[in-house]
């Protein structure tokens, strides 16, 4: 049974279905074409590819299949929980909506390191002017002189 007919089968019947129960069927990823399956990721709700990272835009509020924009969820950051557990920032590519879901124990490691990286390997500003950046910010060490 895919998502959509899951979701279609238990909307009526019982709001809220995939908060209280595991989404342990394997489903392909829209974006890179691997195929998922629950085993070895360390959760029981799998929401994401353990490739690419990729995800869908299916839920509202968390487990709900509320969502009828079905967008491709793609990974755009990386933050550290309390406690120390990494999440993966999503956007959907559609509409814009902002996600944050937890590291599979199984997720690609490479990936995940490349996303965290982004902000370093791409900042804000010219990377050639960084000591002119730097010596602006610290003042150089010298004070204006009158």
């Amino acid at each position: 049974m895919t998502r959509e007919n899951k979701r279609k089968k238990y909307e009526m019947t019982e709001k809220g279905y995939y908060k209280t129960h595991a989404c342990d069927e394997p489903f392909t990823c829209r974006v890179c074409g691997r195929l998922n399956t629950p085993d070895n990721a360390g959760t029981e709700h799998r929401n994401h590819c353990v490739n690419c990272l990729s995800s869908l835009h299916v839920d509202e509020e968390p487990g709900d299949r509320a969502s009828d924009c079905g967008g491709v969820m793609e990974p755009i950051a990386v933050w550290v929980r309390k406690g120390g557990e990494w999440a993966i920032i999503h956007r959907c590519k559609y509409c814009g909506k902002l996600d944050s879901n937890r590291v599979a124990a199984d997720d690609n490691p490479m990936k995940l390191m490349s996303i965290a990286m982004r902000p370093l390997a791409e900042p804000p500003f010219p990377i050639e002017r960084i000591q002119e950046l730097t010596d602006l910010m610290a003042g150089g060490g010298k004070l204006k002189s009158d």
